[in-house]
């Protein structure tokens, strides 16, 4: 394991684009021979996985394996940050909507917060799937959709899309199917109920509206998609709607999915308790969308995260980055943790969902784990458990999205 102080000297001059020579912080130089000339150029190999960084009114771009700055890029105070899908931009909620960070992983190029801007009233989930990222402005209700890796050829325009008009607006959530199938949520000002799916052709498939609080979504494999409600989940597949119910009633919420898009099962968080204090969860569900199935998980005690802090990874398992400060893996299809991986301090939960406290985020095999009490990120092997790299900012890390590169 390799530890490192990273400081934020000079990197202001990177957010203005002073540095020229910023891909070479992250690039091994090679020599090439120009046509015609005996004389030897350098030119940067492309930059492996980026890693963005949020945190109060900036964004960090970080190296994906040695977990040092590349760029330091002014923000608004509160920016939330997620993948576009291309494996190498990221899409950050700003007041004007989502605007294009484009991190340079895969490229010789320098990491820019453009100019690019996906205008929303009040931007809300990012969706990937299928090719399309989906964009879901929650003061209109309307959906942005655009071919995901139209963004890599984009420069200075935004690349063609198609909005889908939102009929009564609410905080939701759009899904594309492969085959044009448009799934969205339904919902008010007074509240969200349930959802609508329709064909390529604007025709209704089948609806929903028994789920109340519906929030939240995720793709397994399949192309099975699940909606979490407050007393269950949905679960679209083929044309229909099926409608799980929680073991807790009237109240047992599932508010996040996290899915593998080459497994069945999905795994969501859990709260049973709507008078509970803080944000911190002691359940777990798994929803297997062959059988139609939701179970809810208890956790043994002392682990207790928010929704930051699970992923799928390696053989689609599940990685809860716990308050013990370990990430514990657990296995949807027996239902149990199988390992533990101690990784940063005990944490506590924050007193509001916005502020900053641990995340985790996976790329292939390493998973990146933020540590706001010590100003820290950590790449953690999941194969082995191992910390194979950690790194002390000099700033208080938020939210981080992964560019694959």
């Amino acid at each position: 394991m390799r530890t490192r102080t990273l400081r934020r000297a000079g990197l202001i001059a990177v957010a203005a684009g002073a540095i020229a020579t910023l891909a070479a912080c992250s690039s091994t130089p090679s020599a090439s021979v120009d046509a015609g000339s005996e004389t030897p150029t350098t030119t940067a190999e492309p930059a492996g996985a980026r890693i963005a960084v949020s945190y109060e009114g900036g964004i960090l771009v970080l190296d994906g394996e040695s977990l040092e700055p590349v760029a330091d890029l002014e923000s608004e105070e509160f920016t939330r940050l997620n993948p576009a899908g291309d494996g190498r931009h990221v899409m950050v909620t700003m007041s004007e909507g989502f605007q294009v960070l484009d991190t340079a992983a895969g490229s010789t190029d320098e990491p820019a917060l453009t100019d690019l801007i996906f205008a929303a009233d009040t931007p809300g989930h990012v969706v990937r799937h299928g090719g399309k990222t989906v964009l879901y402005a929650d003061g209109t209700s309307d959906t942005t959709i655009f071919d995901t890796d139209a963004l890599l050829s984009a420069e200075d325009e935004l690349p063609a899309t198609e909005t889908v008009p939102g009929v009564e607006a609410h905080h939701g959530v759009s899904v594309v199917l492969e085959d044009g199938t448009f799934l969205t949520t339904v919902g008010d000002a007074d509240g969200r109920t349930g959802i609508s799916a329709t064909d390529a052709s604007g025709a209704v498939v089948a609806t929903s509206d028994a789920c109340p609080g519906v929030h939240g979504e995720g793709t397994a494999a399949d192309e099975a998609v699940v909606f979490g409600c407050e007393n269950g989940a949905l679960l679209y597949r083929d044309g229909e709607i099926l409608k799980l119910d929680a073991p807790d009633q009237p109240y047992g919420r599932m508010g996040n999915a996290y899915v593998s898009e080459t497994s069945p099962l999905v795994v969501g968080d859990y709260k049973s308790d709507p008078d509970a204090e803080g944000y911190l969860l002691r359940a777990v569900t798994v929803i297997d969308t062959e059988a139609g199935t939701l179970e809810v998980v208890d956790l043994p005690e002392g682990v207790e995260y928010t929704f930051r802090d699970i992923a799928r990874g390696p053989e689609d398992l599940a990685y809860i980055l716990a308050t013990d400060g370990s990430i514990h893996v657990f296995d949807p299809a027996g239902g149990e943790l199988i390992d533990v991986f101690p990784v940063i301090e005990a944490w506590e939960g924050p007193a509001e969902w916005q502020d900053a406290h641990p995340a985790i985020v996976v790329a292939g095999d390493i998973a990146y784990v933020t540590e706001p009490a010590a100003d820290a990120i950590h790449a953690v092997d999941l194969t082995s458990g191992k910390i194979v790299d950690s790194a002390t900012l000099d700033v208080t890390p938020n939210e981080v999205a992964v560019a694959a590169g």
